[in-house]
């Protein structure tokens, strides 16, 4: 992955964007105020935040005016993982940071939110408004009775008024969490009985991709088995009126309150986020107001270099982390564009539409949805004005090298591409976007500050030009502070300090390049292995999806008990495609002059279509169970899979393949 001499870089910042760049402008401050180094730009200003960690996350502090309602008596009590103990003694409230634009005059009139759905018209939130909604809903929370700890759930889609509630929820001190009204009740369920909240927010149903979809048959169901609810919250998005038993929104937030912010301790739970749970229920990963806030002002007011002036878009739903990340752009002063909708209606370019219409500064998407369009043959620059879009990013899964050139050559030569990678387990990326280094294609820029990223061999040594397990030596300040229903914290345990106690190890597979860049290569639990050699899937799937006649791909390998390896490569192909010798073979050529005759399948497979979870992700882990024989019911939790109808083929190729 590495030479001696570092490669050319797709994409460089010119002298003004380094000099115009929070980050450089947070180092200088930092050098001279904490003793930061002054000279040696990102990577020696990396260096130091895990050398000094306690000092890095007291400059962030800083540096942000984070308002501690009481003073912390230390920065960092206890830095064992898990269990790190930040900020000791400090109360604060997330909510109030997020809403502190609005305390600005200036600016009460201006967009904290732009809200978007399939007209592709943006309908503007003002600061002002914002918090006087935020006001009145927390006063109506707390008349009902939600007390600090008191969990609050959302069904919702990415809509104005689920950053309310999220918000007026945090000001209250309760605990939000939140699902997309596209899980069936079954998934909504398998998430929120485990935290069983005792107010739920609904709507009547949602459009996406041109249609309605009516659910309100799936709110009654809920309703029925969420036994702790005292409030059912109505919010008419097709124009219904509220179910007998529920309160309507408009009258809970339609007084002129100002809102009160219950001061709760740094590590007080702000919400639960939940694993894929594709292998059983979800893990429910609760993290904290203050790591949350602290590491988002972090991510999103250095590396993502958003302030006041920017206006911040990533397509996304309230069912995935990155809905909170995006909220979390109020913290920094900046306008939250959320969009409710399908992410290629009217036609595969609309993100790009969305992001013309809105000025976003900062476009975040899949890498899915970049190759889509590239597959499609979508012009972003030629057809779309984007001279306000200063940065790309995506996540999801790794942005393969032909998405980094499609993005420079068709959205804009100069051009920031940001691929990023984190997980739900910290609600934000261990590696990713730096304003002032270089983009190399296929590599994340660098490691975060503050995370001592690191790959390791099997035996816990560091490696660089080599794959190895993505670790986290460090503490961060948004690492779960603990999982719910998990009392003894073994749960918490085996999932990220069982292999190397004592370090985060996140189950990616990743590459340290010897100019400080990372290459992700897919999920280490379900990683190729062949005589020996680790292999990531995502190689495979981008070499494979370049053909026009593959949609999507997914390849498993599989350990046999005689001693032998199979891999078979399923393929979903284009309209009009055919899976005949011909194709056939061209996959096998392909994977083979692209990557190597080791990564070339023993058999290529159609079907139907790929399976992924809830959130868009390919399910590796359960379809090679499957295939090892284990029944669908054990295999896979279908609460978590977007199509259980995709399963039961590989189920019973398993049961064929054991039989014979």
């Amino acid at each position: 992955m590495t030479s001696a001499s570092t490669p050319q870089p797709l994409w460089s910042p010119g002298p003004d964007r380094i000099a115009a760049a929070r980050i450089t402008a947070f180092q200088a401050w930092a050098a001279e105020r904490f003793g930061a180094p002054a000279a040696g730009g990102y990577p020696a200003l990396h260096r130091w935040s895990v050398d000094e960690l306690d000092t890095f996350w007291q400059a962030v502090a800083e540096w942000f005016d984070v308002r501690f309602t009481t003073p912390y008596e230390s920065v960092l009590a206890d830095r064992a993982m898990p269990g790190a103990r930040w900020f000791t003694g400090a109360t604060l409230n997330y909510a109030e940071h997020a809403l502190r634009a609005a305390e600005d005059p200036a600016r009460a009139d201006e967009a904290a939110l732009l809200h978007v759905d399939e007209t592709h018209e943006a309908v503007p939130v003002t600061w002002a408004e914002l918090r006087r909604q935020v006001g009145a809903l927390s006063a109506e929370l707390r008349a009902l009775g939600v007390r600090p700890g008191d969990r609050v759930s959302g069904y919702l889609p990415n809509i104005p008024e689920a950053v309310t509630a999220l918000l007026a929820t945090a000001a209250v001190g309760a605990v939000w969490t939140s699902c997309a009204p596209d899980f069936g009740a079954r998934s909504v369920l398998d998430r929120f009985q485990q935290v069983e909240p005792v107010v739920l927010f609904t709507v009547d149903g949602y459009r996406y991709g041109g249609k309605e979809h009516d659910r309100r048959d799936t709110v009654a169901e809920l309703r029925a088995e969420l036994p702790l609810l005292r409030a059912v919250v109505h919010i008419p998005l097709l124009g219904t009126d509220a179910p007998e038993g529920t309160l309507a929104w408009s009258e809970l937030t339609a007084a002129a309150t100002e809102p009160v912010f219950e001061a709760v301790p740094f590590d007080h739970p702000l919400w639960v986020l939940y694993s894929s749970g594709t292998t059983g229920l979800p893990k429910a990963i609760v993290q904290s107001q203050g790591g949350i806030l602290l590491e988002h002002l972090k991510q999103l007011g250095l590396h993502c270099d958003l302030g006041p002036e920017d206006r911040f878009f990533w397509y996304t739903s309230t069912g995935w982390m990155m809905w909170n990340f995006l909220v979390s752009g109020l913290l920094t002063g900046t306008t939250v564009v959320l969009y409710d909708g399908s992410p290629g209606y009217p036609d595969t370019g609309a993100q790009w539409r969305i992001a013309e219409r809105t000025k976003a500064t900062l476009y975040g998407t899949s890498a899915a949805y970049v190759m889509a369009c590239r597959k499609a043959e979508v012009h972003p620059g030629r057809d779309f004005d984007l001279s306000s879009v200063k940065c790309v990013a995506t996540t999801g899964s790794p942005l393969p090298p032909d998405g980094f050139r499609w993005l420079h050559d068709e959205v804009a030569e100069d051009l920031w591409i940001a691929s990023v990678s984190g997980g739900t387990d910290v609600c934000s990326c261990f590696a990713g976007a730096v304003p002032t280094l270089p983009v190399h294609i296929g590599e994340l820029q660098a490691a975060c500050l503050g995370t001592d990223l690191q790959a390791w061999d099997p035996s816990g040594k560091p490696l660089v030009g080599e794959v190895g397990e993505l670790v986290v030596t460090n503490p961060m300040p948004s690492m779960p502070i603990h999982f719910w229903n998990d009392p003894d914290g073994s749960r918490y345990r085996d999932s990220y300090f069982e292999m190397f106690p004592g370090a985060w190890r996140h189950g990616d597979w990743i590459t340290i390049t010897d100019h400080g860049s990372v290459v992700i290569h897919g999920r280490s639990d379900s990683t190729l292995n062949r005589q020996g050699v680790r292999m990531g899937s995502a190689d495979i799937y981008e070499a494979v999806e370049r053909l026009p006649e593959i949609k999507e791909s997914l390849v498993i390998g599989l350990e046999e008990p005689n001693g032998g390896y199979w891999m078979p490569l399923f393929v979903h192909l284009a309209p009009g495609a055919t899976l005949d010798d011909d194709l056939r073979a061209r996959v096998k050529t392909t994977i083979r002059e692209q990557l190597s005759p080791r990564h070339v399948p023993d058999e290529i497979i159609e079907v139907p279509a790929i399976p992924h979870t809830l959130t868009g992700k390919r399910i590796e882990v359960p379809v090679k169970r499957l295939l090892q024989g284990t029944p669908l019911a054990k295999a896979v939790n279908a609460g978590s899979v977007d199509n259980i109808d995709l399963l039961p083929f590989y189920e019973e190729l398993g049961r064929t393949r054991a039989q014979g």
